[in-house]
């Protein structure tokens, strides 16, 4: 059985190397929705493959870092990534550039560590990330599975290499979550979430 859930985010970037001029060239910004899509074939103690509060909890919190956010490419000049920080206290830099694509791998990476070390507590068996969907307009999306997301050929995401601004580190239910994702720490929920 798949489930999903629906966030929307408002984010600006610039996409290096981009076929369109103003798109490679010039920030702007989109109006996203991202789907998170998980999977099982079991249902937990209520009936549910995973219960839509813990959604709200720290995925929601990790896409919601890219809202009202700028997001950086690692490979851009350091002379525009300081520009942009010194004009936005919201700055994602991450290591690939910021399509559509990207942000669908990005977020899969993200969500998938997360799932894997989140304690279960309600009989929850088999969760996994489905598939990541991110809407870049009403009418463009792209949509990212685990090959994708882990496949080299489309650039290497690693945890360490996506860093987050202080102020969305601050905005988060767990100011530690990046740094237990990167750690492998386990991540519990209280059952009152």
């Amino acid at each position: 059985m798949i489930i999903r859930k629906l966030y929307e985010f408002e984010n600006a970037h610039i996409v290096r190397f981009c076929g369109s001029k103003k798109c490679r060239e010039s920030i702007h910004g989109h109006s996203y929705k991202a789907e998170i899509l998980l999977s099982s074939n079991f249902l937990d103690n209520a009936g549910m493959v995973y219960d839509f509060g813990y959604m709200k909890l720290a995925i929601k919190d990790i896409v919601e870092s890219f809202d009202h956010a700028t997001t950086l490419f690692s490979k851009d000049s350091d002379e525009y990534k300081n520009d942009i920080r010194k004009h936005s206290l919201r700055v994602v830099e991450i290591p690939v550039n910021p399509s559509a694509e990207q942000f669908c791998r990005v977020f899969f990476v993200l969500i998938d560590r997360l799932l894997n070390l989140t304690t279960f507590k309600n009989g929850e068996q088999g969760v996994k990330l489905h598939s990541v969907i991110v809407h870049e307009t009403a009418t463009g999306y792209a949509q990212c599975f685990k090959d994708d997301a882990y496949n080299e050929n489309m650039g290497k995401i690693e945890l360490c290499d996506i860093k987050f601004s202080d102020e969305i580190i601050r905005s988060w239910n767990d100011c530690n979550l990046m740094q237990k994702l990167i750690n492998g720490e386990k991540i519990e929920f209280s059952k009152d979430c």
